[in-house]
C-alpha cells in the first residue's frame, strides 16, 4: 500500500479498507528506515488538515490499577453515545531482549470487536515518560480517520514519567484506594500535571477509597496554589477534582465523562485548550530536533571513527566520559567549521 492508497482509505470511512490503513500508516510511521521517515512525512502533511477535530485523552498509572479495564469500559461507554474512540496502548518493551507483549489489545475483548474502536498497541521502544516515540503521530491518523476521542494509555508509569501530558488535552491519572499516605499524594510529578484523579477499584474497599479521594482531594489544592500555574485557584480555570469509580463494574463511569466534557467545555471557553495544544506542537517540533541531532551525531565520519577508541579508553577507566564526550562534540564541530571555512 503506497502512502497515497493510505491517505485515501484513512480519509475513505469504510470500516475495512480504513482500517487496513491506518494499521499501514501507523506501522510506516514508526519505521527507523530514512525513506519510510520521508514517507511518513509526506503522509502527515496530507492528513494535517482533518486532523485536531478529536479530544485527547491522557491514561495513566501505576501497573496493576486497572488501565485497560478502564478504558474498556470507557470506550464501550462512549461509542453507545455514537463517539468513535480510538485506543493508543503503550506496552513497555524489554530492556533485555528488546520485544515487547503488546497484551493490553487482549485485555479489552469487548470493544476490540466494537466497530466503532480502534485499538492499536504499540511497543515504547526505550523511549522514557511512559509513551513511544510515534504517539503523536499516531494520534493525527486516528483524528485524520474520523476518530472523535483518542485515548493515550500509557505504561504503568512512575512519578516522574508526565510525557503524555504532553500530547493530550486532558491527563487523567488513576490510583488504587490504598495508593499509601497524604505526603505520598503531594509528591511532584504525575499528581502535580493530573488535570482529573480517578480512584478505580473503590468497590473492594469503599472506606479506603473515600480516605483517598478526601486525601488527594486536599492534596491537588495545595499544588494547585503553589505548583501547577494552570491549575491555579481561580474561577476562571479547571480545577482538578477526583473521582470514584469501579471499571470492573462500569459504576461511576457517566461521571467521569460529564467531567470531562465540562474541562472540554471550559479550557476551550478561556483558551487554555487552544494554547496547550499549540505549546505540544512546538515542544513536539524540538524533541524531534533532538532526535535528529543526536543521530547525526551518530552518523558522523569524524563521530564514527574516533568513537571506538574513546569506548575503548573510557571503558578501561584511562579516560573520564565527560571528556570522551567533549572530544567527541569537538570532532565533529571541527569538521562543520573547516566545511564553513572552505564555503
Amino acid at each position: 500500500m503506497t502512502p497515497e492508497q493510505m491517505q485515501a482509505g484513512i480519509l475513505q470511512g469504510d470500516t475495512a479498507v480504513q482500517r487496513r490503513a491506518m494499521a499501514k500508516a501507523i506501522t510506516l510511521l514508526e519505521s527507523t528506515r530514512a525513506d519510510h521517515r520521508q514517507q511518513g512525512d509526506d503522509l502527515l502533511t496530507a492528513l494535517l488538515p482533518y486532523t485536531g477535530k478529536a479530544l485527547r485523552l491522557g491514561i495513566s498509572g501505576v501497573p496493576g490499577v486497572g488501565k485497560s479495564t478502564f478504558i474498556e469500559a470507557l470506550g464501550t461507554y462512549l461509542t453507545a453515545q455514537g463517539h468513535k474512540v480510538a485506543v493508543l496502548a503503550i506496552d513497555p518493551s524489554s530492556t533485555v531482549s528488546g520485544g515487547s507483549i503488546l497484551g493490553d489489545k487482549t485485555r479489552m475483548e469487548q470493544l476490540s470487536v466494537n466497530p466503532k474502536a480502534y485499538i492499536r498497541p504499540s511497543p515504547s521502544s526505550g523511549t522514557l515518560g511512559g509513551v513511544a516515540e510515534k504517539t503523536r503521530e499516531s494520534m493525527l491518523v486516528c483524528e485524520a480517520a474520523g476518530y472523535d476521542v483518542v485515548i493515550v494509555e500509557t505504561v504503568g508509569v512512575g512519578q516522574s514519567e508526565i510525557a503524555v501530558h504532553g500530547m493530550t488535552d486532558m491527563y487523567c491519572v488513576l490510583q488504587l484506594p490504598n495508593a499509601g499516605d497524604d505526603l505520598q499524594a503531594i509528591k511532584k510529578g504525575v499528581m502535580e500535571r493530573a488535570d482529573l484523579v480517578v480512584i478505580n477499584k473503590a468497590d473492594i474497599d469503599p472506606n479506603a477509597a473515600t480516605r483517598a479521594q478526601a486525601q488527594i482531594t486536599s492534596s491537588l489544592r495545595l499544588l494547585g496554589m503553589h505548583g501547577n500555574p494552570d491549575h491555579a485557584n481561580t474561577g476562571a480555570l479547571w480545577q482538578p477534582r477526583v473521582l470514584q469509580l469501579s471499571a470492573l463494574k462500569g459504576e461511576g463511569v457517566d461521571k467521569f465523562w460529564a467531567a470531562v466534557q465540562q474541562f472540554q467545555q471550559l479550557q476551550t471557553a478561556n483558551g487554555r485548550l487552544a494554547a496547550r495544544r499549540e505549546k505540544q506542537s512546538l515542544d513536539w517540533m524540538w524533541e524531534r530536533i533532538d532526535a535528529g541531532l543526536k543521530l547525526a551525531f551518530k552518523q558522523h565520519p569524524q563521530v564514527q571513527a574516533l568513537l571506538p577508541r574513546m569506548q575503548a579508553e573510557v571503558a578501561s577507566g584511562k579516560l573520564a566520559a565527560s571528556t570522551a564526550a567533549r572530544n567527541l562534540l569537538a570532532a565533529q564541530s571541527q569538521q562543520a567549521h573547516t566545511a564553513s571555512k572552505f564555503e
